[in-house]
């Protein structure tokens, strides 16, 4: 059953939680440094995800002038068929386009075939190591 998804800005609670669902993920990969994680959850604009009021995923985004750059992006296994990623990508889009970015990129491992793989459905085409690219329609306000 697909069960609604919200998403709203992070909040300075929210840092444990996603912490937890990062390290969770990704701490047994050699390049994983908690340090890090945490740097990107204080620095980045941060989208989370919640289905019926848990945690369900995020989306931490790093600004770089007519880029976003999407460093992670994370969802829950439970959470895996309710398309929490799809919505996760749709306000990194948003919010790339509000701030007037020519381009999204996403880092995704050149092992991580599932991920590629889904990027590249959405329009994102590689351009180079673990980057992945969507350029943006133009602002017209």
């Amino acid at each position: 059953m697909q069960r609604k998804v919200a998403v709203r800005p992070y909040r300075a609670e929210d840092e444990a939680d996603l912490f937890v669902l990062a390290r969770g993920l990704f701490g047994e990969r050699l390049e994983w440094r908690d340090g890090r994680a945490i740097e990107v959850l204080t620095t980045d604009v941060v989208f989370v995800a919640e289905v019926e009021g848990a945690t369900a995923g995020y989306a931490a985004l790093e600004r770089e002038e007519n880029t976003v750059r999407i460093e992670h992006l994370l969802v829950s296994p439970v959470h895996d068929d309710e398309h929490v990623e799809t919505q996760l990508i749709a306000y990194a889009e948003g919010y790339a386009i509000s701030v007037s970015a020519r381009t999204l990129q996403v880092v995704a491992e050149a092992d991580n075939d599932l991920a590629r793989s889904f990027y590249r459905r959405l329009g994102f085409v590689p351009i180079g190591g673990d980057l992945l690219e969507l350029v943006l329609p133009s602002s017209s306000l």
